[in-house]
């Protein structure tokens, strides 16, 4: 369970930073002189939302940790336990 949440602190982490440096390109486009970073703006929120998912993942692994389920070995469908 440490780990799951050792991740979530980093996943948690990389978002931020995403959403900070996508905060500065945003800050920093000026369209009157040409200068775009929508690539880079698109792909850290790609990131971002990758790192959501990651994270919504862990804290239902401790979740199920928490509650015995993955010490019992049960396997789950959709994420149903039977």
């Amino acid at each position: 369970m440490a780990r799951c949440e050792a991740e979530l602190a980093q996943f948690t982490q990389e978002r931020d930073d995403c959403v900070k440096r996508c905060r500065e390109l945003l800050a920093a486009e000026d369209p009157a002189a040409g200068v775009f970073h929508a690539a880079e703006i698109f792909r850290l929120q790609q990131n971002k939302l990758r790192l959501e998912v990651e994270m919504e993942f862990r804290r239902k692994k401790i979740n199920r940790i928490r509650l015995g389920y993955d010490e019992v070995g049960v396997d789950s469908a959709g994420g149903l336990v039977f």
